[in-house]
C-alpha cells in the first residue's frame, strides 16, 4: 500500500468520516469517468484524455485530487506515468453508483 494513503478506520465514526473523504473524491462527474476507466487497468494521462475527451489539463488536475484522496496512485513508465486504483473497491463503489443512476433515469 502507498505511504500516502491513510488507512481506513475499521468500526466507530471514523469510518463515517473516511467514507465521506472517499465520497467527496468522488463527487465530481469526471472523477468518477476516471476511477471507472481506471477499473479496467492502469492508465496514462493521454489515455484518459483520449478516452473521456477533456483536456489535459483538466484530467491532470482531477488525478491530483484523486491521488491526495489515496484513491489513485502514479508509477512512472519511461517518459510518462501509469496512473492505477490504490483498491479495486473503489471500482465497485463506481460502478454500482453508475448503474443505479442508470436505473433510475
Amino acid at each position: 500500500m502507498s505511504s500516502n494513503v491513510t488507512p481506513v478506520p475499521t468500526s466507530g465514526y471514523e469510518a463515517y468520516e473516511a467514507a465521506g473523504e472517499l465520497l467527496r473524491a468522488l463527487s465530481a462527474p469526471i472523477r468518477v469517468a476516471i476511477v471507472a476507466e481506471l477499473g479496467a487497468g492502469e492508465r496514462c494521462v493521454h489515455e484518459l484524455v483520449e478516452k473521456l475527451g477533456a483536456p489535459q489539463p483538466l484530467v491532470s488536475q482531477h488525478l491530483r485530487v484523486l491521488r491526495g484522496a489515496g484513491v489513485v496512485r502514479g508509477a512512472r513508465r519511461g517518459r510518462e506515468i501509469a496512473y492505477s486504483l490504490v483498491d479495486e473497491h473503489v471500482a465497485h463503489i463506481v460502478a454500482d453508483a453508475v448503474s443505479h443512476a442508470r436505473e433510475v433515469s
